[in-house]
């Protein structure tokens, strides 16, 4: 069985179009945990009526970390509650993590935009040495699979690291197991948090934070204001 975990905080607008993909996927065989940060609107609720196991959760590291806990399955998927799937996106990506023996994997992301310029930023700055980089620098968001005993190894998510938690623990989890980059299938994604920030704020924070990684290690500072919360922005 699979185990799809997705941390939420106020997710009403966007946790409905996640769910409905997965009630539309050809693979059948999975649960779906929703690691509730107690939310005031309708989250919840929506959680409920699509059959999710909800657990408590907290930022997105502890929601992670809290839903795993509560995993039946052997492999568990982490998703961000904004982002989109294609209906043949976990036959594809299970197929493929088996086929080429990994035990964690990630995806490259397409934003769900309009613009070719968003693409185009996307695939220079994140897919593009995503893929190249795979082997030496693993690095992973808002889409993780990786098998249960793996992150149970690695101690899950660090709950103290304040920016990058998802990065870190894929480059731990790629020291003990084989790591790579599902080339199949892809992950569609909303810009709302670069709307909220800009594309030049969003692009100088997570450099600095790639570099404070690279040289200094996890971030577990406050270098940057981080609120886990809804945006409202429509894609």
């Amino acid at each position: 069985m699979l185990s799809i975990v997705i941390p939420t905080l106020n997710e009403e607008d966007y946790l409905p179009r996640l769910l409905e993909c997965l009630r539309r996927q050809s693979f059948r065989n999975f649960e779906v945990i929703v690691a509730d940060a107690g939310s005031t609107d309708e989250t919840r609720e929506i959680a409920n009526a699509f059959g999710c196991k909800i657990v408590e959760g907290g930022l997105p590291a502890k929601g992670r970390n809290q839903g795993a806990r509560q995993a039946k399955g052997d492999l568990i998927l982490f998703l961000d509650a904004d982002v989109v799937l294609p209906k043949d996106f976990l036959e594809k990506t299970l197929k493929e993590f088996k086929g080429r023996d990994l035990d964690i994997a990630t995806f490259s992301l397409i934003p769900l935009s309009k613009k070719k310029g968003a693409k185009v930023i996307f695939n220079f700055f994140y897919n593009y040495p995503l893929r190249i980089l795979q082997d030496k620098w693993a690095h992973g968001a808002m889409g993780i699979l990786v098998k249960k005993w793996l992150h149970q190894k690695i101690g899950g998510f660090d709950e103290k690291i304040k920016i990058a938690e998802d990065h870190h623990y894929v480059q731990q989890a790629s020291k003990l197991g084989k790591f790579g980059v599902i080339r199949g299938t892809k992950l569609f994604v909303s810009l709302r948090r670069i709307k909220k920030e800009g594309w030049v704020r969003t692009g100088l924070k997570y450099s600095f934070a790639e570099l404070y990684m690279k040289f200094k290690g996890p971030i577990r500072k406050e270098l940057f204001q981080y609120k886990f919360n809804h945006y409202k922005e429509e894609d």
